[in-house]
């Protein structure tokens, strides 16, 4: 049996008619920027966020970048971001000159630290950017009770967390000053490039992007502020108002699958449920835990509602022999992928910030035993079995 780490071909045999249309209907209207794709998809990201500001970008790093400019983040800023993402969070800052700092991890969710926010606050501190990474929320509720009292502006990376949603049913990405978001193929959301969307509550700030957009000119060809070539293309927003609508049910069967994942796991005896973050006989494979769930199911005679809380952008297990597993998995023809094998701390671009081995564990301990398995919604419960029978061998082995 063949299992890949993603396969987007059903989903084109699913829209095939309704995307080749929209890309046929782009080409003839020759209108390939901005345009009146792009404001179809703001407003319906509008309405699907709930949100009041919705701007396509041309990436999901951009979307970063975009929204540290607005913030009017300048050199030598710090920035507060989690030291174990994927390279654009902490990328983006450097880009402007100002300065990463870095805050572990934790370990069952990924995401980072309130602790370590508030330990690594200073005077310098301008903004925290909080990823909800692999596609489940970061404590929103306590960053923004640091932010608020400090006065720090927050970014959310919500690169991998489109349509996933807080414990009180807020969709990240509306709950800070700026919401980014990655339309990059492989997302749960992804078009046929790169392209990006950045969201927000406050008209000022939604009048900035709108103009870092296009260079900073605000009419055409006057420049107040430098800004940048940040425009999305009206083929990747055709494109992803034909997939809209269809999100919702994505989602829910990714979490169906992470669903069954975890009681494959816990019936062939490799895990006795999620949430562990230590290695033993009785847990050789930890297993993923959404944090927040709703506490009561649907009463007698109510429609369960289709609430997100974790919508597994990525469904990422940590064992121990993490490379071996992977060598092994490979061999029988099932894909996987290692996000991230080196923390920011560790990567050679940021050792002038004077960082080492051992400041940030948690971060460490991810990178060196996380592994990413098949999750998309068109997996079947047959591959899925296929993936933990093979995985119980390795350990039998």
């Amino acid at each position: 049996m063949r299992v890949p780490l993603l396969d987007l071909k059903p989903q084109y045999k699913l829209l095939k008619k309704d995307l080749d249309e929209a890309l046929i209907r782009v080409a003839e209207s020759q209108y390939f920027i901005l345009g009146a794709e792009v404001e179809k998809m703001e407003q319906a990201f509008c309405q699907y966020l709930k949100c009041n500001y919705a701007l396509g970008v041309s990436s999901g790093t951009d979307a970063l970048l975009i929204a540290l400019m607005a913030l009017d983040i300048k050199p030598g800023d710090e920035v507060i971001v989690p030291a174990y993402s994927f390279f654009a969070t902490a990328g983006v800052v450097s880009r402007l000159h100002a300065v990463p700092v870095f805050a572990d991890i934790d370990p069952v969710t990924f995401n980072i630290d309130p602790d370590e926010i508030r330990r690594k606050i200073t005077r310098k501190t301008k903004a925290i950017i909080p990823v909800h990474l692999y596609g489940q929320s970061a404590a929103m509720d306590e960053i923004m009770e640091i932010a608020k009292s400090k006065k720090i502006k927050v970014i959310e990376d919500a690169a991998q967390a489109i349509g996933a949603q807080f414990k009180d049913e807020r969709p990240v990405g509306t709950i800070g000053d700026i919401g980014c978001f990655s339309f990059f193929p492989s997302k749960n959301l992804g078009c046929f490039g790169d392209g990006g969307l950045v969201v927000t509550n406050d008209q000022e700030l939604a009048e900035k992007l709108k103009i870092l957009r296009v260079h900073g000119a605000e009419p055409k060809y006057y420049h107040k502020i430098v800004g940048g070539n940040f425009r999305l293309d009206a083929i990747q927003a055709a494109v992803i108002n034909v997939k809209l609508p269809f999100l919702g049910k994505w989602s829910e069967k990714r979490r169906r699958n992470a669903e069954t994942y975890n009681k494959l796991f816990v019936k062939a005896r490799l895990s006795d449920g999620p949430g562990r973050i230590s290695f033993d006989n009785r847990n050789p494979v930890l297993i993923p835990k959404a944090i927040y769930k709703p506490e009561k199911g649907p009463q007698p005679g109510e429609v369960q509602r289709m609430v997100n809380y974790h919508i597994y952008n990525q469904y990422i297990i940590r064992v121990a022999k993490r490379d071996e597993l992977r060598q092994f998995l490979t061999d029988n023809n099932i894909g996987t992928e290692i996000y991230y094998p080196l923390p920011f701390h560790v990567q050679e671009c940021f050792l002038n910030l004077g960082y080492k081995l051992g400041d940030f564990p948690y971060a460490e301990e991810a990178a060196n035993s996380s592994i990413a398995l098949p999750i998309y919604p068109e997996l079947g419960k047959e591959q899925m079995e296929y993936v933990v029978n093979k995985i119980k061998e390795f350990f039998e082995k």
